[in-house]
This record gives structure tokens, C-alpha cells and sequence, in this order.
């Protein structure tokens, strides 16, 4: 698979905590941001990376407790998690921003639109939900963890992420994103499952003014196509795509998801 020159990774310090970055494209293009799933890191993007990097500064992260990113002490929130993307941009000399999440990262998003709505262009929100789950799902995922770690959970996670069809076609994709949820240190994956557990942006969604673009997956268990459409009627004017695909359509729909995500931020 190609990709797109990329620097160097690189730690800052943000809310005392280090978060993991990376830059990709121009240095004097618009920067778009992208925001990853639950269990996953910043390279979960990297089939992006080619197209997206040809007309933006691409800047990937590790949300805290992921990746490379320091696992720092909870409890976590969405206030926290949404402070460290304004604290990244603020320490690299960011002022406005685009912002594309999916999964966690799209609540991330909803976070932004809601209480930093003066630093983005243009909000994607990707197999997401204003609300998802519920405290007893959350809980037993998190006691799942806490008892096997996340190689407990991850080839169950597997089949809610990729359609039968998709494992089948594409075994050694399915088996990198499996072994990087394996990977996710228990503590910060739960961290994340608790703020995840209490956040609740059903009500706080209809003050996005950003322009927004809302994509779920048709075969989306988790956040499903009904959870995308409730988010796309409350944010005036937002607009609303679904992939064949079921919650990473950026990786099970790529070239999809990609053109989507280029073309609004294009128009």
C-alpha cells in the first residue's frame, strides 16, 4: 500500500500528559486532524493518508491511553479527551483546524463542535453516536478487561467491526487491527470505555454551527445507521453518507470512505 511522506513521530506535552503525533503533507496546506476508534491508534488512518495528504496537513494522534500516547491516570471524560486536541493544536501552532473522528473519535468530534466550535472549518464524524451503548454494556466490557486483558475482547470486537464478507476477503487487515487492539494497554482502554460510558451528546449536538458530514456503516451493530441519522437532524445542514460497510468503514470501505471525506472538505 503507498503512503505519504511523514515525518518523524513526535511526543508533546499536553494537559500533563504526552500525546503521540504525527504530520503528513504539505507544510503550508489547511491541517485536517484525524481522531481514531476505541483500541485502536493512529495508523488505523494510514489508507487515508495518500489522497488526504495531497491537499492537507494531515495530523494523526494517539488519544491518551493509546498507542503511543502516555497512559496517564483516570478517570478520563470527554472534557479531558477534547482539551488534548485543543492542547495538541495550541502546542503546535495550530489555530483552525478541520477534524475527522470515528467511533470515539467522532464523540471527540461532537466534544469539539459543542465547546470549541471557533477552531474548526469542517467536523467529520465517522461510525459514531451521540450516545452509545449503555452503562451496562460498557461495564461488562470494562470487567471483560479487567479480567483478560484486551486480548479478551479483541476477536470478538473483530466480528462487530469488519462484515463476515470483509474478513473473509481480507484476513491480514482484520488480523493488524486485532493485534493492535491487543496491544491497548487495559488501563487506558478502560479509561476510555468509562468516559465513553458517560457521554451523552443528544441533547448539546443541536448548537453545532460547524459544517459537518456524518458517515456510518450500513452493517454498523454498534453505532448504526439510525444512531448517524439522529446526529445529522440535529446539526443543521449536516450532511449524511452510509458505506457498505460495517464500524471501520474507513478501512472496509477506503476508497469510499476517503472520497467522501475529501469531497466535503473540498466543497
Amino acid at each position: 500500500m503507498p503512503t505519504a511522506p511523514t515525518d518523524k513521530n513526535n511526543i508533546a506535552k499536553v494537559n500533563a500528559t504526552h500525546i503521540h503525533y504525527a504530520f503528513s503533507g504539505p507544510e503550508d496546506a489547511p491541517v485536517l486532524l484525524l481522531s481514531h476508534s476505541l483500541g485502536t491508534d493512529f495508523t488505523m488512518w494510514d489508507a487515508q493518508l495518500p489522497q488526504l495528504s495531497n491537499s492537507f496537513r494531515v495530523l494523526r494522534y494517539d488519544t491518551r491511553g493509546h498507542g503511543q500516547s502516555e497512559i496517564s491516570r483516570g478517570p478520563y471524560d470527554f472534557d479531558k479527551l477534547g482539551r488534548d486536541v485543543l492542547g495538541l493544536a495550541d502546542e503546535l501552532g495550530i489555530g483552525k483546524f478541520s477534524f475527522c473522528g470515528l467511533s470515539m473519535g467522532g464523540v471527540t468530534g461532537m466534544w469539539l463542535g459543542t465547546n470549541a466550535s471557533y477552531r474548526l472549518h469542517k467536523l467529520v464524524l465517522s461510525s459514531t453516536a451521540a450516545k452509545i451503548g449503555n452503562a451496562d454494556t460498557w461495564n461488562a466490557r470494562i470487567a471483560a478487561v479487567r479480567k483478560g486483558g484486551t486480548k479478551a475482547i479483541a476477536a470478538g470486537t473483530m466480528e462487530r467491526w469488519f462484515t463476515a464478507g470483509f474478513r473473509e476477503r481480507e484476513p491480514q487487515t482484520v488480523e493488524r487491527i486485532q493485534k493492535m487492539v491487543e496491544s491497548t494497554d487495559p488501563a487506558g482502554f478502560i479509561g476510555c470505555c468509562e468516559a465513553l460510558r458517560e457521554a451523552d451528546f443528544r441533547e448539546s449536538i443541536a448548537q453545532i454551527r460547524t459544517p459537518t458530514l456524518v458517515i456510518s456503516g450500513t452493517h454498523d451493530a454498534g453505532t448504526t445507521p439510525a444512531d448517524g441519522k439522529f446526529i445529522a437532524s440535529q446539526i443543521p445542514g449536516a450532511r449524511y453518507v452510509e458505506l457498505d460497510a460495517a464500524h471501520l468503514s474507513n478501512i472496509e470501505q477506503q476508497e469510499a470512505f476517503t472520497e467522501a471525506v475529501s469531497n466535503f472538505l473540498a466543497d
